[in-house]
């Protein structure tokens, strides 16, 4: 058994925040791949369902993003799943928007929901980076992540999470490379503004 986790913050006013991609993954999945609807356990929302033959938990951790770790440690001990078959899908600001990044193992890079995930579980886990851009200066990173997606956006974003949905098999199977590609294929990158 798998469990996939996507982090976010709980509630109405952060659901289309770039911060909140993780969960928009995991519903994306979700619904591409007929899981049952989530319900509460864990201090989650979780559903469970099949891809590529194998059985699949989806964790949508409603601890907030420092508290991720709660709920992933949570669902993973009462199903004795070991990290390596743990994977998190999250926003990354070190990646250019639109871009996807296969990682396993290794540090967090200073993400919260990481961080805590790290804590609790150690770093053998593996993590769908997607990225939303930086916004170039370090200061307004918090506003960044916690802001919505602009509407110039919406297609990549669109485009993506159906990608992300739509390949999830080969994820599944430990095909990083050929996940990244065809997430690549799947959107124009956003132009980038200014000069």
């Amino acid at each position: 058994m798998l469990l996939l986790v996507g982090l976010g913050n709980p509630g109405d006013e952060y659901a289309k925040n770039r911060h909140n991609i993780g969960f928009m993954a995991l519903d994306a999945i979700a619904e591409r791949h007929g899981f049952a609807s989530f319900r509460s356990k864990f201090q989650g929302l979780i559903a469970e369902g099949t891809i590529a033959g194998l059985k699949v938990l989806a964790l949508k951790p409603q601890t907030f993003m420092n508290e991720s770790g709660r709920s992933v440690t949570s669902a993973a001990t009462f199903y004795k799943i070991p990290p390596e078959d743990i994977i998190v899908f999250h926003d990354e600001i070190d990646l250019e928007a639109a871009k996807v990044k296969v990682k396993r193992g290794g540090g967090h890079a200073g993400h919260n929901g990481l961080r805590s995930i790290h804590d609790h579980i150690g770093p053998d886990y593996a993590r769908v980076r997607i990225g939303v851009g930086h916004p170039g200066d370090k200061d307004q990173v918090t506003g960044h992540v916690l802001d919505d997606f602009a509407k110039a956006d919406k297609v990549w974003v669109a485009n993506l999470l159906e990608a992300l949905a739509k390949n999830a098999d080969l994820l599944i199977d430990g095909d990083d490379s050929a996940y990244m590609s065809k997430a690549a294929d799947a959107v124009t990158p956003p132009r980038k503004s200014g000069p």
